[in-house]
């Protein structure tokens, strides 16, 4: 067990991101960030957890995956529009998305090179660069 994935450690964690650690928070972290870092869909991690018996509706699933990303504990890549993935690695990096079969890959940091970013319009400020590189699979 990774100490991310201790009770206690996991409490700590939301309190610090301004989270309320409610038991269903805390049961969906814990699916969400033990065994390393992964990519999961709403859809998935509802599946992941009604086999692991924790009784949680897709809408509270939904609601959590959208407030732990607004906390800083996920990142959202969209890879279309009826299509999102939780990424539990939020250090900067980019994707490949593997069309055919849905799967989400982390491209190693550095392997892209971004030359040039337009300037974000008047009042607002770019936070990050998502690109997400689509291949057959």
């Amino acid at each position: 067990m990774t100490p991310m994935c201790v009770p206690g450690n996991l409490m700590d964690r939301l309190r610090g991101a301004g989270l309320r650690p409610t038991r269903q928070r805390v049961a969906l972290a814990r699916l969400l960030f033990e065994d390393g870092d992964h990519h999961i869909t709403a859809e998935q991690l509802h599946t992941m957890a009604l086999t692991a018996t924790i009784r949680v509706s897709l809408a509270t699933v939904y609601n959590t995956l959208h407030q732990f990303t607004e906390a800083g504990l996920l990142r959202e890549i969209v890879v279309d529009s009826g299509r999102s993935y939780f990424d539990t690695n939020t250090s900067d990096h980019h994707h490949f998305f593997y069309e055919r079969t849905g799967r989400l890959e982390d491209i190693p940091a550095g392997e892209v090179q971004i030359a040039a970013v337009p300037e974000a319009p008047a009042g607002t400020r770019i936070r990050r660069v998502d690109v997400v590189v689509r291949v057959d699979g």
